[in-house]
């Protein structure tokens, strides 16, 4: 639906209607002002909760008749 068949249907509404329509707007944009934003992520933030074994870079043994 275009903004000008939005427009035509909203006007074609009774008064008590048009308000609904206009409270209604109001709250989606609360709603969608509400929404918690994410924080933005650091740099760095994890560096030591992750240890990865000595050996992780070696070629696995499923792979011998490959490489």
């Amino acid at each position: 639906m275009t903004t000008t068949n939005l427009q035509i249907e909203i006007n074609s509404l009774p008064l008590n209607l048009r308000q609904e329509v206009a409270d209604f707007v109001e709250f989606l944009k609360t709603k969608h002002k509400n929404k918690p934003t994410l924080k933005s992520r650091e740099f760095g933030y994890a560096k030591g909760k992750i240890k990865l074994s000595d050996d992780f870079d070696d070629p696995l043994d499923m792979f011998a008749d490959y490489i």
